[in-house]
């Protein structure tokens, strides 16, 4: 699958579904206190995406994913199916949210506190972010994904954290998983060239442990093998002619 280049109508389209998906984190982020579960959470989301905003939430039933949403809680890494757990205080959680308007999407997801955070799982959501924004930063034409991947890398590993090698960013538009992968460590100076008019996600997930991950039963949820806390925060990215823009940012929010 070929890298697309996105014309000013899709990127039009695009802008407007990574909006969407910022505003359902929005909306949700006041719902996470202890007592909800995350299957609470995730009708929730559904909910406002399909009466409120007219859209889809694209993980329902992409590859037999079961939810609306995705959430990630405490050693989870990413593709947490929302259910029965309760939240309580001190957890952390990702909440990951895609959806599809006209046909493209808007993919995004961000870490929130369950009351007051333990000071490692503070920490590895505050390393996690800023390790997401240094990659943000970096991405303007001429620029290759390695310099992105090592740029986040050497962040990590300097804040004595660690970056999940098996799963990565990727391109994104009209199909939630498009080229180019992007991944979240690497050489600088390698990859692929970036271009104005892709659009990606960044979304670097980070362990305070060892790197290692673990694949559950349920052929979704990832945790970390040595049951370490996760993080991760994604945005979906614009290449534009002179740098960048975030698509499933809000106006006013900081990155």
């Amino acid at each position: 699958m070929a890298t697309t280049i996105k014309t000013p109508e899709e990127i039009e389209k695009m802008r407007t579904a990574g909006q969407l998906a910022a505003e359902v984190l929005r909306m949700v982020g006041a719902q996470v206190q202890a007592g909800v579960t995350t299957g609470e959470l995730d009708e929730l989301c559904h909910d406002y995406i399909v009466n409120q905003q007219k859209a889809i939430p694209a993980p329902l039933n992409y590859r037999g994913f079961p939810k609306s949403i995705c959430t990630s809680l405490n050693q989870v890494v990413c593709h947490g199916i929302p259910g029965d757990k309760v939240l309580k205080d001190g957890d952390i959680i990702n909440i990951d949210v895609t959806v599809i308007k006209d046909g493209y999407h808007g993919d995004t997801s961000k870490m929130y506190y369950v009351g007051a955070p333990s000071v490692r799982g503070r920490r590895v959501t505050e390393v996690s972010l800023e390790a997401m924004r240094r990659g943000i930063a970096i991405v303007k034409p001429g620029v290759r994904l390695g310099d992105v991947g090592h740029t986040i890398q050497s962040w990590v590993e300097s804040q004595s954290c660690s970056v999940v090698r098996e799963y990565c960013g990727h391109g994104i538009g009209r199909r939630f998983h498009e080229d180019p992968q992007v991944l979240h460590y690497g050489r600088a100076g390698t990859g692929t060239e970036i271009q104005a008019g892709m659009t990606f996600t960044i979304e670097p997930m980070v362990n305070a442990g060892k790197p290692q991950t673990r694949l559950l039963s349920d052929g979704w949820t990832v945790v970390t093998r040595d049951r370490s806390l996760s993080a991760q925060w994604e945005h979906t990215i614009l290449v534009t002619d002179d740098g960048h823009e975030v698509l499933t940012q809000l106006p006013g929010d900081e990155l």
